[in-house]
């Protein structure tokens, strides 16, 4: 399985294998343009659902109890605030949260009391406090602000690394198609957003952009030169890097996800651990998204940026008109045009093809 697999990424890389990615930037455009109404969709019908710190309000955490069922807290709410409704949520095997709206002390007292009772727990064992929604706004503008100054940083490092404002662009459309989807998609799921929350979207801006950056890297140096040949197109030197990477983005992909989907089926879901499943959310699903976006989005959109450029489109051209030329010759000697435009591609190092000894250098011998 292994072996195959390594054969398998040695195949894309010198190109043996490919598959046509940047030529079919149209389907994947679409299908990310129904991902990203989806999402649109989501946050106008359900919208996020923001947590205490956001809203405000008050909190009561129960500890040591062997009730964890949730009706008994909205029966203990409805006798001190029967107007109001409680968010209750199971912390781990023997811990409940409630949550409700901002509460007088008299009746945080009394409802202390009546959780007590109704979970069969000494007063002490239940917490109170009070969380202000001004603190939720503060981390809100902060976030948004971090985010403004990572996508401005984020456009002009990549504008100068790469010396392409191509790059930047296809960069940039990828963060942002990233974001949006996985914003609407946890909007679908239905969590709270806590700061956790903010962090885990902050999160995969990062990884977005350093897998993002492996790809253009490969395509910078594919077509590096590419107007100065007549073999293949910009198009095809930037499709053949995202080949040659595409098993190194799996296989990151792979590594960064399992960890997070352990936290977020195990650790949320089998053993309760409610605090973890709002950044693991996030993180799964950006994750997953990013990986796509770097292969299927940015790349794709950064050779149509490009291909506008009269240079190219002119080299794409007569590459094109080349190949037709030779096509038509070879149909007309009896030759298979195929054949004919075999070594029409781009390719890179075959992986174990050597030289072999005539590629060593030569040691001098010694005089004894």
């Amino acid at each position: 399985m292994m072996a195959s697999f390594a054969q398998f990424g040695n195949e894309l890389y010198s190109g043996k294998r490919s598959y046509d990615i940047v030529g079919r930037r149209r389907r994947w455009f679409m299908i990310s343009a129904v991902l990203l109404l989806l999402s649109v969709v989501l946050l106008l019908t359900r919208g996020l659902n923001p947590g205490i710190e956001f809203r405000g309000g008050s909190e009561f955490m129960i500890s040591g109890t062997a009730i964890t069922d949730q009706q008994p807290a909205h029966d203990a709410l409805a006798e001190v605030a029967p107007t109001q409704e409680a968010r209750v949520s199971t912390v781990g095997t023997n811990a409940v949260r409630v949550q409700t709206e901002e509460l007088t002390d008299e009746e945080t007292t009394e409802l202390r009391e009546l959780l007590a009772e109704a979970y069969e727990v000494d007063v002490n064992d239940v917490t109170a406090s009070f969380v202000g929604p001004t603190w939720g706004q503060s981390v809100t503008n902060k976030a948004l602000r971090g985010l403004v100054i990572f996508l401005v940083l984020v456009t002009v490092v990549m504008a100068l690394y790469f010396r392409r404002w191509t790059m930047a662009a296809g960069a940039l459309v990828a963060l942002l198609h990233d974001l949006v989807i996985t914003v609407g998609l946890y909007a679908g799921v239905g969590f709270e957003v806590t700061p956790a929350t903010v962090i885990g979207f902050l999160t995969i801006l990062g990884y977005s952009l350093y897998d993002t950056v492996v790809v253009f890297d490969k395509v910078r140096e594919n077509t590096e030169g590419v107007l100065d040949q007549s073999r293949y197109t910009y198009a095809e030197a930037a499709n053949l890097a995202v080949n040659q990477t595409l098993v190194r983005s799996i296989n990151t992909s792979v590594l960064a996800v399992l960890p997070v989907a352990s936290i977020l089926f195990v650790g949320a879901f089998l053993l309760g651990a409610g605090t973890l499943r709002d950044i693991a959310l996030a993180l799964f699903i950006g994750m997953i998204v990013s990986t796509a976006s770097s292969v299927f989005i940015a790349a794709p959109v950064e050779v149509a940026l490009r291909g506008r450029n009269p240079a190219v489109r002119e080299h794409t051209e007569k590459v094109m008109a080349a190949r037709e030329r030779r096509a038509a010759e070879a149909a007309a000697s009896g030759e298979d045009p195929e054949a004919a435009l075999a070594d029409a591609r781009p390719g890179g190092l075959v992986a174990g093809a050597h030289l072999g000894q005539r590629a060593q250098p030569r040691r001098k011998r010694q005089r004894r």
